[in-house]
């Protein structure tokens, strides 16, 4: 998979909230949010759709991952996020409020490792970016 176009991601967005937050083709069955973030430099509002991964204990926690789908850089969403420290999600038809922080260190590894082992797009990910930069982890905590 490569790097997501704007038509690409709007194309996702709307099949998202036509279907109450259920996409079909790479991401069928997949768990989808859209997370709303403001650039940091620009301003401007920026809505990404991405897979998550649901905390198995806290139901108010949720995991995104700044793939980029293996590229060498994290995406900008990502920088957005931390500087932010907060956003605003769509999951299902339901919007709301998160605080945002990154998961690091042992966490961060068995999160992203689930992430791997229920779709293997993620674990080609980890080996594209290997010895270039660890894929992050972000703890979407609803507020």
């Amino acid at each position: 998979m490569t790097i997501m176009s704007d038509d690409w991601n709007t194309q996702i967005i709307n099949e998202f909230r036509a279907n109450e937050g259920r996409v079909g083709g790479p991401f069928e069955g997949a768990p989808m949010i859209l997370v709303h973030h403001r650039g940091r430099k620009s301003g401007k509002e920026g809505v990404t759709p991405l897979m998550y991964q649901a905390d198995e204990q806290d139901p108010k926690v949720m995991y995104i991952f700044a793939s980029a789908a293996g590229a060498p850089k994290n995406p900008a969403w990502y920088y957005n996020l931390i500087d932010a420290g907060k956003a605003d999600v769509e999951v299902g038809t339901e919007t709301f409020p998160v605080q945002v922080s990154e998961v690091t260190g042992a966490d961060r590894d068995r999160i992203y490792d689930v992430q791997a082992s229920r779709y293997p797009g993620f674990a080609g990910y980890a080996e594209k970016t290997a010895g270039i930069r660890t894929i992050p982890v972000l703890a979407l905590r609803r507020a």
